[in-house]
């Protein structure tokens, strides 16, 4: 058993959840766009990312969980 290969199952949840979240990921994606130009770095899209990354977590928890040893 120690020589089994682990794997990250967090990262394989979190890219079957990602398509759940696609309107977070539309809005980040937008603000990202609204603010590229923002040389003085006053504007940014935290707000949004962490919605977007919030929506994915939310539906990975229960799952992980189960998941885990």
């Amino acid at each position: 058993m120690a020589d089994e290969e682990l794997v990250d199952q967090n990262k394989y949840l979190e890219e079957s959840c990602q398509p759940k979240c696609v309107k977070p990921l539309i809005e980040y994606q937008a603000c990202v766009k609204r603010v590229e130009g923002d040389n003085n770095g006053e504007k940014h899209c935290t707000g949004q990312y962490f919605d977007y990354i919030s929506c994915v977590d939310k539906c990975v928890a229960p799952k992980l969980f189960g998941a885990l040893k």
